[in-house]
């Protein structure tokens, strides 16, 4: 099929898969692509999924066909949708146990660029934000601006913390994305209605959303939209949160996907800094004391070799400077790059791409895998480990 049948046939099992992506990409991937998961019969269907799954009744034609009409209403909305494995979908998100089937990303800006900066942080935190916290927001996007490599900042466009972080962006120069409970025809709260619609059309900020148009934010669809949130960025901040909230659930997904995070300390009486406070006490988060030491614990010094195109900035001057020259540094972060875009590519086929002789590339990729860059099985296939400090 072609390039659109095939993004139809993946929106149509986004919509299908929507709580359980695990189960669509499981299809996608036994069946090689999604078009091919509309060809089973009745039979191919349970065995795959087994005759009791509810979503084996979805997935007939019909749901591709009122996904391509769904694709040409969204394009003359300026809504770009972009599914698993298609060019713009954000690499991050293909390191998490549960990612998208796809998502709807509206911007004046390519999907593939946005994801083109060294890091993406997210700053998140309650909606009944203090002027303590508001300061301490403001301060962590300035400092991350003041950097020469320049984040993007991620959010989710609630009240509170999450307009303060997305405002913050965007008057220091940084872009922005806020991920949405709701489809991408609606913004949750309403009052940001006319905030969120300039931000879709500054270059490199987007909306984005993994709902399908005409979802209303339901409390259900907070956990859903804040693991995309944890699962966009290299590290996450949480500025206040109380012991029970939205912010909390995010910092803790983001700890799960073996990410960077951070949070503000406060009094220990102040309900607001309580689940700051237990996050730094549980060691899921590193408490923020200090700008500049939040700037080097993230990565973004200037010390640092950056790969692009939404590939991880890892630390490789700082790791292997002293014992490697800058050819061995750079061919390093080509196999990085490869391991990322060919998730369990082994070292051969890593040389292929690389071009990169196989003793060479088995030697580096042994030290990338000491360092705790990699992780290589028995079989010599590489994956990406990413975040926690090594």
């Amino acid at each position: 099929m072609g390039s659109f049948e095939e993004k139809a046939c993946l929106c149509a099992l986004s919509r299908i898969f929507g709580f359980e992506p695990k189960k669509g990409l499981a299809l996608i991937e036994r069946m090689g692509c999604a078009s091919a998961v509309f060809t089973l019969d009745k039979a191919g269907l349970d065995e795959l999924l087994g005759p009791y799954c509810r979503q084996r009744f979805q997935i007939r034609q019909s749901a591709v066909f009122e996904a391509a009409r769904e694709l040409e209403a969204l394009e003359r909305a300026g809504v770009e949708f972009v599914g698993w494995g298609q060019e713009g979908y954000p690499l991050l998100l293909t390191e998490c146990p549960d990612p998208p089937i796809g998502l709807y990303i509206k911007s004046a800006t390519r999907p593939k660029d946005l994801w083109s900066r060294p890091k993406n942080i997210a700053v998140i935190g309650t909606r009944d934000i203090s002027p303590y916290g508001k300061e301490w927001c403001s301060k962590v996007v300035e400092g991350l601006a003041d950097t020469k490599q320049k984040p993007l900042i991620v959010s989710g466009l609630a009240l509170g913390t999450d307009i303060c972080a997305h405002k913050a962006a965007i008057e220091h120069g940084l872009p922005t994305i806020a991920v949405m409970p709701t489809g991408p025809d609606a913004v949750y709260p309403y009052r940001h209605l006319n905030f969120a619609d300039q931000l879709s059309r500054m270059p490199g900020c987007a909306l984005i959303t993994d709902y399908p148009p005409g979802t209303a934010p339901l409390p259900v669809n907070f956990l859903r939209r804040n693991r995309i949130i944890a699962g966009l960025s290299h590290a996450t901040v949480l500025i206040e949160s109380k012991i029970k909230g939205g912010g909390m659930m995010t910092a803790r997904l983001a700890f799960s996907y073996d990410r960077d995070v951070f949070a503000l300390p406060g009094r220990v009486d102040d309900i607001r800094s309580q689940g700051c406070n237990k996050m730094i006490s549980e060691k899921i988060a590193e408490p923020l004391v200090s700008i500049d030491g939040f700037i080097r614990s993230v990565g973004l010094d200037e010390t640092a070799i950056h790969m692009q195109g939404g590939a991880p900035d890892v630390d490789l001057e700082i790791a292997f400077g002293d014992r490697l020259g800058k050819d061995a540094v750079r061919e390093m972060a080509a196999l990085l790059e490869c391991i990322r875009r060919s998730r369990g590519a082994t070292i051969e086929e890593l040389g292929a791409m690389t071009g990169i002789e196989y003793g060479k590339a088995s030697s580096l990729t042994g030290m990338l895998e000491l360092e705790g860059f990699i992780s290589i099985d028995l079989l010599q296939r590489c994956s990406i480990l990413s975040g926690k400090k090594r």
